[in-house]
């Protein structure tokens, strides 16, 4: 084994009943190097290096740290080898300091001495670069700052071996840059890195090496520098394909939703939409950009009539009729009866309008059950339509009367937007459809997307990946702390405007008012 790796895994699998997560895979990253590990949804890629941090035990295989063979039983026991893993949902208190998240769970024999340990934390934050307040607590801190504690509390531990699963995926491409100069010194003094991603772009920009995972199976190794996009796209999926979305021109755009001024507060008494106003055009694509939680799902469910309005107007242009309807005192049933859908894509992929325990081919049904005149429910529509998404998107499904709990993620995803898009709307709304989908399935929704805006359909995308929302959008709406801080257009604005917009304070908001819907 070759001195400088710290960290080689051969023959590694894992399986879960019937189901094989892992295959033989053999790897390995060396000191000073940051490795990236990229597969798409379902690959194997974050099982993989949960058994590296201790989480699952593999069947087989063996792991080597500095050419000793070691076992990972826990955690605890990565530690001990200094591996480290920076999870993509945080374990932090929010109640406590950094401080004191940082060594929780951390024995000294000599007593707990605080200023002792925010000394160390400050040698740390200084030697890698990053900005932290040991004394501030977790509730008051950004999604940066909170994985900020995350990567100080393994490095604390004595870790030289860190692994982050997808550790850009919330932040703002400011924070993103800032991130990326703190892995690059770490790299400098020495460290291990591993990075779980979907990002082609910055695996380019970042790491050293990329290993391809493909179905739980290991494909490959290749240096980054004598790679690209379309080369890592086929080694992922096993074939060409093209990774271009063709943006067509508005053309003769109308208005068909126009928001005036709504407000939104929760049982807490805590504005989630402040004084929202814009418009979405027929035939255009416009982008919702935000950091997670600033009130877009709010928005998108006020519009669908799931969230009560304090005051505004929801004011939809019909083109069947060429009346103006005001939404806000519509149930979601006549909303969606007027043409308006919300393929919303939350985390709980099956808590807005699929059944688990259906197949789906009766979930196609739940969309048009109530259009019958029969006593008998029609189910050859359906099933053609299903039939339709299964194809299309390539659905990996035992068969149509599987029912959609037994899918995993992704498919349940393709299933759920599948089906709003096959609904002919008049205005889409789509909130992360393609989160946790692998390139080729991302790019046939996107594709989907774009077909909808030429038929003449206002389609609203909400989005975490700026470099998707300035291709894919018209223009590209920035909303923060539930007010907008600005509108711009897809095809000349750059990611750094965006996250400028991003991170616009409230003060500056309310300074500069509604200016931002003029852009």
């Amino acid at each position: 084994m070759e001195k400088n790796v710290a960290l080689e895994l051969k023959n590694i699998t894992k399986t879960f009943g019937s189901v094989v997560a892992n295959k033989d895979i053999s790897l390995k990253v060396r000191k000073g190097e940051i490795l990236s590990i990229l597969g798409e949804n379902g690959s194997g890629k974050t099982t993989l290096m949960n058994m590296v941090a201790g989480i699952y035990f593999p069947d087989s295989g063996q792991i080597f740290a500095d050419g000793e063979e070691i076992v990972i039983a826990s955690p605890k026991d990565a530690f001990q080898h200094k591996i480290g893993m920076i999870h993509q949902h945080f374990k932090l208190v929010d109640v406590f300091t950094a401080a004191e998240n940082i060594v929780l769970g951390l024995e000294d024999e000599k007593g707990f001495d605080m200023p002792k340990y925010v000394e160390k934390i400050q040698k740390i934050t200084a030697q890698y670069g990053f900005e932290l307040d040991p004394y501030k607590k977790i509730y008051e801190m950004s999604v940066s700052e909170k994985q900020t504690v995350e990567i100080i509390k393994v490095l604390y531990r004595g870790a030289d071996i860190l692994i982050l699963d997808e550790p850009t995926a919330v932040l703002t491409p400011q924070e993103t840059v800032k991130l990326f100069k703190v892995l690059r010194n770490m790299r400098e003094d020495g460290k291990a890195i591993i990075i779980i991603t979907h990002k082609l772009h910055e695996v380019l920009s970042l790491s050293d090496n990329v290993a391809v995972l493909r179905k739980g199976e290991y494909i490959g190794t290749v240096k980054t520098a004598e790679t690209n996009e379309a080369e890592l796209t086929e080694m992922m999926v096993g074939k060409k394909i093209s990774l271009n979305i063709e943006r067509s021109a508005v053309e003769g755009g109308e208005d068909r939703l126009v928001v005036e001024n709504i407000s939104c507060i929760n049982r807490e008494g805590v504005k989630l939409l402040d004084n929202v106003s814009f418009s979405v055009r027929s035939g255009e694509i416009l982008g919702i950009a935000g950091i997670a939680g600033s009130g877009q799902r709010e928005l998108l469910e006020a519009i669908a009539g799931l969230q009560h309005l304090e005051e505004g107007k929801v004011i939809y242009h019909n083109p069947k009729t060429g009346e103006e309807e005001d939404l806000r005192d519509r149930t979601p049933l006549e909303i969606r009866q007027m043409g308006v859908r919300l393929a919303f894509v939350p985390e709980d992929r099956l808590g807005m309008g699929l059944v688990g325990n259906m197949d789906i081919v009766d979930n196609m049904m739940l969309r048009s059950y109530n259009k019958g005149q029969s006593l008998f429910l029609q189910r050859k529509a359906p099933k053609g339509l299903a039939e339709e998404i299964v194809d299309r998107l390539e659905v990996s499904t035992p068969s149509l009367a599987t029912p959609v709990r037994r899918l995993s993620g992704g498919n349940v995803q393709k299933v759920l937007v599948g089906r709003e898009i096959a609904s002919s709307p008049t205005v889409l709304m789509a909130a992360y459809p393609v989160r946790g989908l692998d390139i080729n399935s991302s790019y046939t929704i996107y594709n989907l997307l774009n077909e909808q805006k030429k038929s003449g359909v206002a389609v609203i995308f909400v989005g975490e990946d700026l470099d998707v929302l300035i291709e894919l959008c018209d223009r590209i709406m920035v909303i923060g702390s539930g007010r907008i801080t600005g509108i711009v257009d897809g095809r000349n604005t750059t990611k750094e405007e965006i996250g400028i917009l991003m991170t616009k304070s409230d003060a500056a908001c309310m300074q500069e008012g509604g200016e931002g819907e003029n852009a």
